[in-house]
C-alpha cells in the first residue's frame, strides 16, 4: 500500500515494512498506522506512524511516531515521538520526545524531552529535559533541566538545572543551579555558584567558595562563602566579602576589620 486518501477503516495493524505508506484523511481501526499519517486518526489500541504523524490522534493505549508528531494527541497510557513532538499532547502516564517537546504537554506521571521542553508542561510526578526547559513547568515531585531552566518552574520537592535557572522558581524542598536568576523560593534551601535576584528559604541560602550573591536573600542561615552584594536577612548571616547589609541575630563578614567581623543585629560595608 502506497497511499490512502479519504476514509480508512481497518481491523488489523499495517505491515511494518510499509513505512513509506501515506494515509491522509480519517483512519479508524484497532491499531491505526502507516508511514506518514495526516488527518484524524482513532485507534482502539493505539495510533502509530513509522515516520510522521500530524492532526488529531486518539489511542486508548498510546499515540506515537518514529520521527515527528504534530497536532492534538491523546494517549490512554502515553504519547511519544522519536524526534519532535509539537502541539497539545495528553498522556495518561506520560508524554515524551527524543528531541524537542513543544506546546502544551500533560503527563499523568511525567513529561520529558531528550533535548528541549518548551511551552506549558505538567507532570504529576515530574517534568524534565536533557537540555533546556522554557515556559511554565510543573512537576509534582520535581522539575529539572540538564542545562537551563527558564520561566515559571514549580517542583513539589525540588527544581534544578545543570547551568542556569531563570525566572520564578519554586521547590518544595529546594532549588539549585550553577546560576540562579529571578525570584527563587526553596522550602529548605536555595543554592548556586551565582545567585541574582530574590532568594527565599526556610532553611538556608548557600553560595559555595568564590561565588556571588547579588540582590536579596532571606533564610534562617544565609551562608555566602564568597561576595555578597545586596541585603541578607536571617538568624545567622555569613559571607566572606560584603558590599551591602546583613540583618540578623549574628552577622559575620570574614573580610571585615576585626572590630566588625562579627556583629549583632546589623553589619554594613560598602
Amino acid at each position: 500500500m502506497k497511499r490512502i486518501t479519504g476514509i480508512n477503516v481497518t481491523l488489523w495493524p499495517p505491515k511494518k515494512d510499509n513505512e513509506e505508506a501515506r494515509v491522509n484523511g480519517l483512519s479508524l481501526g484497532v491499531a491505526a498506522g502507516g508511514g506518514y499519517m495526516h488527518g484524524v486518526h482513532l485507534g482502539v489500541l493505539g495510533v502509530g506512524a513509522e515516520k510522521n504523524l500530524a492532526g488529531f490522534s486518539v489511542g486508548l493505549i498510546g499515540v506515537g511516531s518514529g520521527e515527528n508528531v504534530t497536532g492534538l494527541n491523546i494517549g490512554g497510557l502515553g504519547v511519544g515521538a522519536g524526534e519532535n513532538l509539537k502541539g497539545l499532547n495528553i498522556g495518561g502516564l506520560g508524554v515524551g520526545a527524543g528531541e524537542d517537546l513543544i506546546g502544551i504537554n500533560i503527563g499523568g506521571l511525567g513529561v520529558g524531552a531528550g533535548e528541549n521542553l518548551i511551552g506549558i508542561n505538567i507532570g504529576v510526578l515530574g517534568a524534565g529535559a536533557g537540555e533546556n526547559m522554557t515556559g511554565l513547568n510543573i512537576g509534582g515531585l520535581g522539575v529539572g533541566a540538564g542545562e537551563n531552566l527558564i520561566g515559571i518552574n514549580i517542583g513539589g520537592l525540588g527544581a534544578g538545572a545543570g547551568e542556569k535557572s531563570v525566572g520564578l522558581t519554586i521547590g518544595g524542598l529546594g532549588v539549585g543551579a550553577e546560576e540562579v536568576q529571578g525570584i527563587t523560593i526553596g522550602g529548605l534551601g536555595v543554592g548556586g555558584e551565582v545567585l541574582k535576584g530574590i532568594q527565599l528559604a526556610l532553611g538556608t541560602v548557600i553560595v559555595p567558595r568564590g561565588g556571588r550573591m547579588i540582590g536579596f536573600s532571606a533564610s534562617a542561615f544565609n551562608y555566602i562563602r564568597g561576595t555578597q552584594t545586596g541585603v541578607t536577612i536571617g538568624i545567622v548571616n555569613y559571607c566572606w566579602r560584603l558590599k551591602g547589609v546583613q540583618i540578623g541575630l549574628v552577622n559575620i563578614v570574614r573580610d571585615n576589620p576585626k572590630y566588625s567581623k562579627v556583629l549583632p543585629l546589623i553589619n554594613v560595608n560598602f
